[in-house]
């Protein structure tokens, strides 16, 4: 006798962390369907940006890192539209499509990368559609949002800070890797060798993932590279002045992050903010997209 099919109602749910493990290789040059693609005037320069989702939804900005893309997005873009967010990312001034944004655009025209410049780039997004926004910022991109957060509290709906510094000061400090190195050599002298590394995929990506960093690395230069390790080695401390906003605040990592996770904790905790620590490495927005926009979701939801 053949088996009853069975219903779906009394199907187990697929989890978030199954439908991570089962992610393919992903084109990460391909935009998700119905993907819309602009600039933003900034301070620097024009800077890259895709949206997704329902115009009049409420806005989430992603923010990625120092080396980073917009396109660390794309697995995590359809999940928080299908949501009815309206969803942005963007490229930072010197990063990939917006490698001609920089320092030599400002009034007056300057020769560094800095705290400000990022900053204000952050708030001339934020203040080109509606607020307030729900905002992630990754990595360094974290400590420009908390930085922006703390200081423009009006234009935020929410934080999520994903693998940002958990360390104020000379953050490097606190990576596995090269903690005590970082004393040794200045962080502008830091850029190229950190871009080659990546080239060589020395942290063992998948070859798709790989792929695509080498190809975006033909536009980012590596003087912003350079300027981001320097900043890094002076990474303000603004958790107090956060923290006193009452903005939700979610502090992610992944338990292969480059800093420790006990770091995060007591970042986390500096803040008042709750922490996620998910089975991944320092990009859960391209291995865990899942769990982390189903977090996130519930998060911006609470």
């Amino acid at each position: 006798m053949s088996a009853l099919p069975e219903d779906d109602a009394t199907k187990p749910a697929v989890t978030a962390r199954q439908l991570d493990e089962a992610l393919a290789a992903t084109d990460w040059a391909l935009l998700p369907v119905g993907v819309e693609k602009d600039s933003v005037a900034a301070p620097s320069g024009l800077l890259s940006r895709i949206s997704l989702g329902p115009i009049g939804g409420d806005r989430v900005v992603l923010v990625p890192g120092m080396t980073g893309s917009k396109e660390d997005f794309i697995l995590m873009l359809p999940l928080l539209a299908a949501a009815g967010y309206r969803v942005e990312a963007y490229d930072m001034a010197g990063q990939y499509e917006s490698s001609a944004a920089g320092p030599e655009n400002l009034a007056p025209p300057q020769l560094r990368y800095t705290y400000k410049l990022f900053e204000d780039d952050l708030v001339a997004v934020l203040e080109d559609g509606a607020t307030p926004a729900h905002v992630l910022g990754y990595s360094f991109a974290g400590t420009i949002a908390g930085t922006v957060a703390s200081l423009r509290p009006e234009l935020f709906a929410s934080l999520t800070l994903m693998s940002a510094p958990p360390l104020s000061g000379q953050a490097l400090r606190g990576f596995k890797r090269i903690g005590t190195l970082s004393y040794a050599v200045p962080g502008r002298r830091l850029g190229r060798p950190f871009i080659t590394a990546l080239r060589l995929n020395v942290h063992r990506a998948p070859a798709d993932r790989a792929q695509f960093v080498r190809a975006r690395f033909e536009l980012t230069r590596p003087s912003s590279v350079g300027d981001i390790l320097a900043l890094m080695k002076r990474t303000p401390d603004f958790a107090e002045r956060l923290r006193a906003t009452n903005l939700p605040v979610l502090v992610v990592t992944g338990t292969g992050d480059v800093w420790q996770a006990t770091s995060h904790l007591a970042f986390a905790e500096r803040l008042g903010a709750n922490l996620l620590v998910l089975p991944t490495g320092h990009s859960p927005c391209e291995t865990a997209p899942h769990q982390l926009a189903e977090a996130m979701l519930e998060f911006m939801q609470s």
